[in-house]
């Protein structure tokens, strides 16, 4: 590697460590002498001097961060502003469902849950995480639901291959999906019983 490639390998340890790091870390990371790390350190602060750089090399103790120019902070105040979404076990059941048994209608979700799935599936439509998928050729023409590209995001998969695929067999299928979302199928019968 020459200079400007060490100096670029560095500047990537810093923004993926995130947190301080030491320059005998950074030079065991970088497989360099201590010094040499410390003339890229040097590099990378000058180079992050610039005004077109967002970025600036901040000595914290011992370590060395890479970290956002104060100048920015009021610009990165409004990313703050994104509320956090937390999912109820029912919106995870219900997505793990629609996840794997897509594309599925309403009353397929609450026969394997056993319980309505209306508003769960209110909120993934509204988080962008389930999606109408046309309508079953059945009798009502249900809606079918299946996952969005926002799902495969949020949930780190490239594509729904990526989804663990348990072994079972398709008579066993009903009880292995409630299995695997921790749903108690005798209890879920017994509802259904009552139900009738």
């Amino acid at each position: 590697m020459n200079h400007e490639q060490m100096v670029g390998a560095l500047e990537a340890v810093l923004f993926a460590v995130g947190e301080p790091i030491t320059v005998g870390e950074l030079a065991n990371v970088l497989q360099l002498d201590k010094p040499l790390v410390w003339d890229l350190l040097a590099t990378l602060e000058h180079d992050c001097e610039g005004e077109n750089r967002g970025l600036m090399v901040r000595h914290v103790g011992e370590g060395y961060q890479l970290v956002t120019k104060p100048i920015h902070y009021r610009l990165l105040t409004n990313l703050g502003k994104k509320k956090e979404v937390k999912l109820t076990n029912a919106a995870m059941e219900t997505l793990a469902i629609v996840a794997f048994k897509q594309p599925v209608t309403r009353a397929e979700m609450e026969a394997i849950r056993g319980v309505k799935v209306d508003g769960v599936l209110n909120t993934l439509l509204d988080l962008g995480l389930v999606m109408e998928a046309g309508r079953k050729k059945a009798l009502g023409n249900p809606i079918l639901y299946a996952t969005t590209d926002k799902f495969l995001t949020v949930f780190g998969l490239a594509s729904l291959k990526d989804l663990p695929q348990p072994e079972v067999r398709p008579e066993d299928e009903h009880e292995a999906v409630q299995q695997a979302l921790g749903l108690d199928s005798t209890a879920i019968g017994e509802k259904e019983a009552k139900e009738e």
